[in-house]
């Protein structure tokens, strides 16, 4: 069996790895001429990390971001609404990485190259169609080329040109007034130098996390800022490398300076900012028709909230991949990781847009704007678990049940 897959991202990369892995053909063709690691931070769940181990990248990773350890809610005064260890921390028997995207897709590529053999990878190969018969499946590439197969798979982004054939009516990505500014800072760490904090509330927030230690102390720190915007406010397509301004977001964060971390001064050190709007699809009834199917950000584009965008697209690759080796056929096997991983991805994207865990700042905020003496006046110490507890369940990564869960490997 050859599987052509196109988009050479985080998804792509992993499918490419997770076909090699169960003895099953597999070619990338990216769109972009060069791959470069751009991009800020992401954080890896454990069960994306499990994903990864299993793959024989667990030192990769270690040696790329930091171990996460701990999650903390925290509202516009600086107050701690909830906290949870992470990772290892919490029992899980593989760790959360925060870690820089480009890095790791660099990382997933060279470990594609060693495998696959550069043969397998080709760049500046852009996909603007697919067809298929009874015996194969073809893309059609922006250069006239062709290439056939006996299974596609479209990991090719947000703006999937595979999924856009099936669905010419579905039109650009949903945006509901979310902005998004995204940077790095070099800065000395703040708490542990190992925790994530997400602050503020639905309309204002701020995200931040170390994604890299430096040998003199600092790290290399990821940061968030969202703002709710008017939804009639025009914005151009989203793209990870357009530029923006600290001018437009500063000013917004002037008096988050807490004596754990400065929020304006961390912003003050970004060498630059990127901006793009939060953007999700509807959820699609089916993503594979014949030969030919859809993973990650193609088939389920979701908001970044709750760590799962690229979490969840590891684990389609993984998924595809067993299912796929252990069918009879092609057609057979995108049935069943369809089947598998369509109504959780898609009761993920509902989750996140209701805020996912992250509606704790919500509550908070609307139930005691001007802060609190002790939260558990505000929201019971059982409702914060309970939301806590229930997205965990809902995304997959519940730690009893992931560190008792089968192996993906086929």
């Amino acid at each position: 069996m050859r599987v052509l897959i196109a988009g050479g991202g985080i998804g792509g990369l992993t499918a490419a790895l997770s076909l090699h892995a169960a003895g099953i053909e597999a070619e990338v063709f990216e769109s972009a001429q060069e791959l470069r690691p751009l991009g800020v931070g992401i954080n890896l769940l454990p069960h994306a990390v499990r994903e990864l181990t299993e793959l024989g990248l667990a030192e990769r990773l270690a040696a790329t971001g930091i171990a996460t350890r701990e999650l903390r809610y925290i509202n516009v005064h600086g107050q701690l609404i909830w906290a949870e260890p992470r990772g290892l921390a919490a029992g899980y028997r593989w760790p959360q990485y925060s870690i820089h995207r480009g890095r790791l897709q660099m990382l997933l590529w060279e470990a594609a190259r060693e495998r696959l053999g550069p043969a397998r990878l080709h760049t500046g190969r852009r996909v603007v169609a697919t067809s298929q018969d009874r015996h194969s499946a073809t893309l059609h590439f922006a250069d006239g080329s062709r290439v056939s197969g006996d299974a596609i798979v479209a990991a090719d982004g947000i703006h999937s040109a595979v999924r856009a054939e099936r669905h010419p009516d579905e039109g650009p990505p949903r945006w509901k007034g979310a902005v998004l500014w995204r940077a790095t800072s070099i800065a000395p760490p703040f708490l542990d130098g190992a925790t994530m904090i997400q602050c503020g509330h639905h309309r204002l927030k701020f995200v931040c996390y170390p994604i890299a230690n430096h040998p003199d102390g600092t790290q290399l720190i990821n940061w968030i800022a969202e703002r709710v915007l008017p939804a009639d406010t025009p914005w151009n397509r989203e793209d990870w490398n357009r530029r923006g301004s600290l001018d437009d977001v500063i000013p917004h964060y002037a008096d988050w300076v807490w004596p754990w971390l400065d929020v304006p001064a961390l912003m003050r050190r970004a060498e630059a900012v990127y901006e793009f709007p939060m953007v999700d699809r509807d959820p699609l009834p089916r993503w594979s028709v014949g030969r030919i199917t859809l993973l990650g950000d193609a088939a389920h584009p979701m908001y970044p909230i709750g760590s799962n965008g690229a979490s969840q697209a590891i684990l389609d690759a993984r998924v595809l991949a067993m299912h796929l080796k252990r069918a009879r056929s092609v057609e057979e096997g995108l049935a069943a990781y369809e089947a598998a991983r369509l109504p959780p991805t898609a009761a993920l994207t509902e989750a996140n847009r209701g805020l996912g865990p992250d509606v704790v700042l919500e509550i908070a905020h609307q139930r005691a704007p001007q802060g609190f003496r002790h939260i558990h006046d505000v929201i019971p110490e059982a409702e914060l678990a309970a939301i806590a507890a229930r997205y965990k369940q809902l995304a997959g990564f519940d730690p009893a049940s992931l560190n008792a869960r089968e192996s993906y490997s086929a």
